[in-house]
């Protein structure tokens, strides 16, 4: 099975580094992170069509629905190089009404589609233990397992197109409003004289805390924000996530406030730092 993966940032490029070079098409749309890829074997593409001529399954990892539009759609994007047997899938964190359009146009070159999202960071894209969060046809699927097997640990098939989105949408929020609330509650600690480093430890050990909220207290608590999952992207996570409970008629005011805590973060300069720098917002070192 040959495969294209377009988008080599931090998260598409350790995905695609456990896939079979001699088999593999990659594209970027700036061209220094296709060179490792090529020095292994790996074919590099001009174009996402390119790319996606003569791919048997063609994968995207982005950053939101402007890139991923971009990088479907157009008289250079891969849905016009698709082969009408292809599989289709799109592991970005998108919007569930751009996920199902992207699909019906896929359909229309007669391809498949999922929309396959992945759970985890760059710790898990690199130990291959990403959970893919899966939503689209049970044969297209078949398809991807291969390369979802070696790309992740797990695979969740959650139903129809979208379902994959929705559920990645929620899984984000989740994390947000947990690290938004830990990052507000040391402060407090730390404020009313409980040593950082020891509430983080205590707190996270407690069956209240999530692993997320245990992890992100411990880097917070050592001033750790190396990028892992960036503000930024949390941020937009955040917002669609909103997006997708206003669709659904369900008010969401507790990530609305984890949201509101992001774009403060962003507006103090930090949206390039890992989601834990959040608690900067409450320290006199932003």
């Amino acid at each position: 099975m040959h495969i294209a993966f377009l988008g080599l940032g931090a998260m598409g490029a350790r995905m695609a580094a456990h896939l079979d070079p001699a088999a593999l098409t990659v594209w970027n749309r700036s061209p220094g992170p296709t060179a490792s890829f090529h020095q292994r074997g790996a074919t590099v593409a001009m174009t996402p069509r390119e790319a996606a001529t003569g791919a048997d399954l063609v994968i995207a990892m982005v950053t939101d629905d402007d890139a991923s539009r971009a990088v479907w759609t157009g008289a250079d994007g891969a849905l016009a190089g698709l082969a009408p047997d292809a599989v289709a899938v799109e592991s970005s964190t998108l919007t569930p009404g751009w996920v199902r359009e992207l699909a019906g146009l896929a359909e229309q070159r007669g391809a498949r589609f999922l929309d396959a999202p992945v759970s985890g960071s760059r710790p898990q894209a690199d130990a291959a233990s990403l959970v893919y969060l899966v939503g689209g046809d049970a044969d297209a699927l078949a398809v991807a397992r291969p390369a979802f097997d070696a790309i992740g640990g797990a695979v969740h098939h959650l139903g129809p197109v979208g379902q994959g989105a929705l559920v990645k949408l929620a899984v984000n929020a989740l994390m947000g409003v947990q690290v938004a609330a830990a990052a507000e509650l040391l402060a407090a600690l730390a404020a009313s004289g409980v040593d950082r480093a020891t509430a983080a430890e205590v707190l996270g050990a407690t069956p209240a805390a999530s692993p997320v909220a245990a992890t992100a207290m411990r880097l917070m608590a050592a001033g750790d924000d190396d990028p892992l999952f960036p503000v930024d992207l949390l941020e937009k996570d955040l917002r669609y996530a909103l997006g997708m409970a206003a669709a659904a008629g369900v008010d969401a005011p507790a990530v609305d406030a984890a949201r509101a805590t992001f774009a403060r973060a962003q507006a103090a300069g930090l949206g390039d730092r890992n989601m834990t720098a959040v608690a900067r917002l409450y320290t006199d070192t932003p």
